[in-house]
């Protein structure tokens, strides 16, 4: 008796939008706060571009969306020093990363919301939207936003197509990148490739909610906040998601959309493109 043979399961992977890879113009990218993981995450991206741009690649140029203002509490777990003390932080840490590495990237003291969208929707055009935000509303907005592109801006230049969002508790956290558009996928017989990726805020909202701190009232000293997140929880949920970033640009392929980190057991779970 002859057995069936089994079929072999294709890995499912995303193929980058070819744009990103080869384009005429610096890839335009909004980092939308600019706290404990913006700060941090900013930093990563100066070095990319550097980085970019030594292979012949146009480079990133960034946005940065905050309207807080430096206070004696971000010292040491954001990257702030005393002088930027009442400074607004997207200001603060544009003006050193312009110094820097020599870029021209821009600082937005406003929230991204309706209101700072609908006064200038061409601010919601980027190809890339980095989200570092605190709470499950403001997560929504932006989906809500970015969703709402209509269909003479969805072929212009600068077009949304991802979305990186970072949330975090006190040691534990995740990165999940998310596609704004279909992304057309090339023929494989060899993968399974995947178009969309689906958004964080609807894949992933029950953990989304369970994962906001009920307490919103600012920390007043350093010592206070570390009771909220760990030390180095932002830097490292950071560097990972710029690891997945790099990974877009290098390779142009994706078999992971992002991860779970759990920094006290020192655990990392790749999420899976499916």
């Amino acid at each position: 008796m002859k057995t069936k043979k089994l079929k072999a399961v294709k890995p499912c992977v995303h193929i980058v939008e070819k744009t990103l890879l080869n384009p005429y113009n610096p890839i335009i990218i909004n980092l939308i706060g600019a706290g404990g993981t913006g700060s941090q995450f900013l930093t990563a991206l100066g070095r990319m571009n550097h980085a970019l741009i030594e292979l012949q690649h146009p480079g990133l140029m960034v946005r940065v969306f905050d309207d807080d203002k430096v206070e004696p509490a971000n010292l040491g777990r954001q990257l702030f020093p005393t002088a930027d003390l009442g400074m607004y932080k997207a200001v603060a840490l544009i003006n050193r990363i312009n110094l820097f590495f020599g870029t021209n990237w821009k600082a937005i003291t406003e929230r991204y919301n309706t209101e700072t969208i609908q006064a200038n929707p061409d601010l919601r055009m980027a190809e890339f939207t980095v989200s570092c935000v605190d709470t499950v509303s403001a997560r929504f907005e932006i989906a809500e936003l970015l969703m709402a592109i209509d269909k003479k801006m969805a072929y212009s230049r600068n077009r949304p197509l991802y979305w990186m969002d970072f949330g975090n508790s006190k040691d534990t956290g995740q990165v999940v990148l998310s596609t704004l558009t279909a992304i057309k996928q090339p023929e494989s017989k060899k993968f399974r490739v995947v178009e969309s990726l689906s958004l964080v805020t609807a894949e992933f909202k029950e953990l989304l909610e369970s994962s906001e701190s009920t307490d919103t009232t600012p920390s007043c000293s350093l010592a206070e906040a570390l009771t909220k997140q760990d030390l180095f929880i932002n830097s490292a949920l950071a560097n990972l998601g710029a690891s997945l970033l790099w990974q877009i640009f290098r390779e142009g392929m994706l078999f992971n959309r992002g991860f779970f980190l759990n920094l006290k057991e020192f655990k990392t779970q790749p999420l899976k493109v499916a």
